[in-house]
């Protein structure tokens, strides 16, 4: 669901000073750059299908049970360049505590740009390319890069439009580790 918010909101709101690439800032998704800590508060992940970089079919709901870094870029996205090193050593890092992530370029030449760009980074998980009409599932992506956290049940933990802090990004996929474990242990008895 997007809102349309006037640009002195988004001044005051600060998201212009947030490093991103974008053409136009004047629809907002709602929540963005917050987490929704409530579990009750989430919103299920739109689930999607596309093919990787090797032709074979991603689909995020294969994830559940597992906490998804899903990144949407593109290899003009000097942000997103600045990221993609971090969520390899993630994708390393935590692979084994149940996390992984998924990348959706946005990248209109599609794998021409693509391919390359994930050849030279020598990227860890699954990239794919996505397109306009499966961005707007997820309420429309207007600033690159967007990422989503996504908990083990296939909810939307938070929302960061444009580039925020490593540090930021592993203090929230610990926390949900930690804490989507503590609820699946719970769960189990």
């Amino acid at each position: 669901m997007l809102r349309t918010l006037p640009i002195a909101t988004v001044l005051a709101l600060g998201l212009l000073a947030v490093p991103s690439c974008t053409t136009e800032l004047t629809h907002v998704p709602e929540g963005a750059a917050q987490a929704a800590t409530d579990q009750a508060e989430r919103e299920p992940a739109p689930d999607f299908t596309l093919q990787d970089e090797r032709g074979e079919d991603v689909t995020l709901s294969d994830y559940q049970g597992k906490v998804v870094l899903l990144n949407f870029w593109a290899t003009w996205c000097g942000p997103c360049k600045i990221e993609m090193p971090w969520f390899v050593e993630f994708q390393r890092k935590y692979k084994g505590q149940g996390f992984s992530v998924l990348a959706v370029s946005l990248d209109s030449e599609g794998w021409e740009v693509v391919r390359p760009f994930v050849n030279e980074l020598e990227l860890n998980f699954p990239v794919m390319v996505g397109s306009d009409e499966m961005a707007d599932e997820f309420g429309g992506i207007v600033a690159l890069p967007t990422t989503f956290i996504i908990d083990k049940q296939g909810r939307i933990a938070s929302i960061h439009a444009g580039l925020i802090s490593k540090s930021n990004y592993e203090e929230e996929i610990e926390q949900l580790l930690e804490n989507d474990s503590r609820l699946v242990t719970q769960d189990a008895r």
